[in-house]
């Protein structure tokens, strides 16, 4: 399994922490950036990136996933989820719950933290709690499906009709 990782200037001090925690706990990381503290960058410039090397990865049997870091999370979000393949979730609470459904229902493989409204610990044990979740399948898997139609821009009608 491979983490890629990246945020802006708003998330630039908690994504060196968390790749410090992740490298301990013996997980392959790489950081694409931001590679200095620039309040003027702007966090698609990193998060697209990402964004295409999960999802290469994953459409080639590799597990890969991603982690974004912004002031909220939102906009990492956002442009993650503008990529076929990626489903990206925010967390910005330190609500366990979030995580870890992220993985069980949405098979999540980018989160997407707020760094301005969680604490270094509270993203160490969002991050711990989504990466040792599994996706439960099952009634959730059609619902991915249906993503995957919308992603491969299907009418709603054929959407419907996915099992």
């Amino acid at each position: 399994m491979k983490i890629f990782i990246a945020s802006d200037h708003a998330g630039f001090h908690l994504k060196r922490q968390l790749i410090q925690y992740l490298k301990v706990k013996g997980l392959e990381v790489e950081d694409l950036g931001a590679f200095e503290l620039d309040e003027e960058d702007d966090y698609p410039d990193f998060i697209h990136p990402l964004a295409l090397r999960v999802a290469k990865d994953n459409s080639q049997g590799k597990l890969s996933f991603g982690i974004v870091i912004g002031g909220s999370g939102q906009g990492e979000a956002i442009v993650a989820n503008k990529v076929n393949g990626i489903r990206a979730a925010v967390i910005n609470s330190a609500n366990p719950q979030i995580p870890r459904l992220a993985k069980e229902h949405n098979d999540a493989n980018v989160l997407a933290l707020g760094a301005r409204f969680l604490t270094p610990d509270e993203a160490k044990r969002a991050v711990t709690l989504w990466l040792d979740s599994k996706f439960e399948g099952g009634r959730h898997e059609r619902r991915l499906r249906k993503i995957k139609g919308i992603e491969d821009n299907k009418d709603i009608e054929e959407i419907k009709g996915i099992k």
